[in-house]
């Protein structure tokens, strides 16, 4: 097998303190974070929802979801817009704050190493985290992130 064949385009994601990656197809489009229209209670986590391409996005802070505070929202944040996996989002996709637009990069074996630290709580959607050169992000679980939105969505 090829290298470029064993080769995954990625988004690495800014978060406040760390950073997210994921594969580039399952991201639909980043765009910027307007003013959302937050549903009353609720988990903290829960940003609201705003208008995309005629539908209504869930959003959501990742950093909230892990138990951390959730970062003030300035001008340079975004939304990025995840295709849903599952299908159990009405919309079919869904949205994570980010502080700053993504990072396109290249992996491949050679790049990526388990890191066995961790941090968060057992019931945060992280997979695990990575090594990649000086960087470690965390591999977010898409799926969980997904089921919390729409279990969420059903007591609201």
């Amino acid at each position: 097998m090829s290298d470029e064949s064993e080769e995954l385009y990625s988004l690495l994601i800014p978060l406040a303190e760390d950073r997210l990656i994921v594969p580039r197809a399952c991201v639909a489009e980043v765009v910027r974070f307007g003013k959302s229209d937050v549903a009353q209670g609720g988990q903290a986590w829960m940003v609201g929802s705003v208008n995309w391409n005629g539908r209504a996005l869930p959003v959501v802070s990742f950093e909230g979801m892990i138990g951390k505070d959730i970062p003030a929202q300035t001008g340079r944040t975004r939304i990025v817009v995840f295709y849903s996996t599952i299908a159990k989002v009405k919309s079919g996709h869904f949205g994570i704050l980010t502080q700053g637009f993504p990072q396109l990069v290249r992996v491949n074996r050679q790049v990526l190493r388990l890191d066995s630290t961790d941090g968060w709580p057992d019931a945060a959607p992280v997979l695990c985290k990575v090594r990649m050169i000086n960087e470690y992000p965390l591999i977010p679980d898409l799926e969980k992130i997904e089921s919390m939105i729409a279990e969420e969505s059903l007591q609201a």
